[in-house]
Formats: structure tokens, sequence, C-alpha cells
């Protein structure tokens, strides 16, 4: 059973910066991915961003490239999510899923391959 929780959500003005969390318990894959998704009203779930638990390896949308971070303690079993130079559409509710590295080889920011959820944090970003 793997649980996630989301947190740091938040409004923010453009070009300002937020810090998200990913806190995972009961976690019962070795091998797995944590990745950051989100959903704007209307608009489909696309990734963000993810990081492998073994390696460390991440991956990021070229939406979010170059201002957005992620990072991981594993000792904490947390996932950040570093967003810098927000702009209003980075504006949705942010979720971190996890899945089985093996589920998303060659695929890691597809949301489809994920299996468990968290419940979401708002950010908006408006002046």
């Amino acid at each position: 059973q793997v649980q996630l929780v989301e947190s740091g959500g938040g409004l923010v003005q453009p070009g300002g910066s937020l810090r998200l969390s990913c806190a995972a318990s009961a976690f019962t894959l070795d091998y797995y991915i944590i990745g950051w998704f989100r959903q704007a009203p209307g608009k489909e779930r696309e990734g963000v961003s993810c990081i492998s638990n073994s390696d460390g390896t991440t991956y990021y949308a070229d939406s979010v490239k170059g201002r957005f971070t992620i990072s991981r303690d594993n000792a904490k079993e947390t996932v950040y999510l570093q967003m810098n130079s927000l702009k209003p559409e980075d504006t949705a509710v942010y979720y971190c899923a996890a899945v089985s590295i093996w589920a998303v080889a060659g695929r890691p920011l597809a949301a489809d391959r994920y299996d468990y959820w968290g419940q979401g944090t708002q950010v908006t970003v408006s002046s």
C-alpha cells in the first residue's frame, strides 16, 4: 500500500516561487518513481516532473524545464517540487503520484501509468 499527501500549495504572484512537498507512507515499491502532475480546469492531467528513488534520475516537462526542480529526501520519504518563475499558466491542482519504475519505462511522465495518487494541492499564480 502506498499513501501520498501533497502540501505547500497556495497563491503566489507571477514570477514568484513555491515549494510543494509529497510525503509518502507505507511504501511497498522497491524501485519506483514519484511524479508531480497538474490539472487545470478543462484540461487533461499533465506530467510535470518525476524522480526515481533508485538513482535520483529526474525528468521534466518542457513547459517547466529550467524553472522547476524536483528533489527527494529518502529518509523522510518526501519528494519536493521547487517551483520558480511561476506563470499564470502554472495554475492548477498539483498531484504527486507513484508507480513502479517498470511500469513507466520510456514514458516517465505518462499519468495513466501511475498507480498511486495523492489528494492534490492547489497552486494559483495570479496578480
